[in-house]
């Protein structure tokens, strides 16, 4: 018993559009995302920024909406422990204006603070997404 020409049409068609409909293994773009790193602020002679836990932080007292948000002091979450001006310089604990012995606090808000000579100074996480 064989299978005609045109009874063989239509199977041969649903197979390809079966096949035709996987995966695009490797035919798929993806796009990553990663935060900021200190390079990315440090072509700006003026910078502020430290970095804590590999999150790179920057002065936020210029920012309207953070100089108004009213926040209660939370947790300390870090020192400063060291300055650079050269991004391959960073790491944990690094910051490029504020002095070293500098604490670092959590509020219940956005926003981190470093409290330099009893002068609380307000930071923002600079991540992204």
């Amino acid at each position: 018993m064989g299978i005609s020409q045109k009874a063989l049409l239509p199977f041969v068609l649903i197979l390809l559009s079966l096949f035709g409909c996987g995966d695009d293994q490797g035919m798929s773009q993806s796009f990553t995302t990663q935060n900021p790193r200190p390079a990315d602020f440090l072509d700006q002679e003026d910078a502020d920024i430290f970095v804590l836990n590999g999150i790179v932080y920057s002065n936020a007292e210029g920012l309207e909406w953070v100089s108004e948000k009213e926040y209660t002091l939370g947790e300390k979450v870090g020192e400063i422990t060291e300055q650079a001006k050269k991004a391959e310089e960073f790491g944990h604990g690094t910051a490029s204006q504020l002095p070293v012995g500098t604490s670092i606090f959590k509020t219940n808000t956005v926003i981190y603070i470093a409290v330099v000579n009893q002068r609380e100074i307000r930071y923002i996480q600079m991540i992204e997404g």
